[in-house]
């Protein structure tokens, strides 16, 4: 059973910056894909970015391209988020989850286990 622990969110203006972080317990990180996902109030839960097991392979939302950026350090079991450029758009509560393939996967139903999330808050 893998354990995942989202950290970093927080409070920011328009225009700045995040870093989150996702650190993996109970199992080796690099057995799994993971991907961040996030859930605006009132809103499903949306695909952001998700990394291949060893990193080489990245899949981005459209909306996110050229502002957030997905890393991996298997060593450490920890996934990286860096968020930049932040809009009010991106104010959302971002989970982590790790996902048995290989590839990274847009779909949330493919993933087998979630982290609790972190709130990320952006103001204009």
């Amino acid at each position: 059973q893998v354990q995942l622990v989202e950290s970093g969110g927080g409070l920011v203006q328009a225009g700045g910056s995040l870093r989150l972080s996702c650190a993996a317990s109970g199992g080796t990180s690099s057995n799994y894909a993971m991907g961040w996902f996030r859930q605006a109030p009132g809103k499903e839960r949306e695909f952001v970015v998700a990394i291949s097991r060893g990193g080489s392979s990245t899949s981005y939302a459209d909306s996110v391209k050229g502002r957030f950026t997905i890393s991996r350090d298997n060593a450490k079991n920890t996934v990286i988020l860096q968020m930049n450029s932040l809009k009010p758009e991106d104010t959302a509560v971002y989970y982590c989850a790790a996902d048995r393939t290989v590839i990274p996967n847009m779909n949330s139903v493919a993933y087998d286990y979630w982290g609790q999330g972190t709130q990320v808050t952006v103001s204009s």
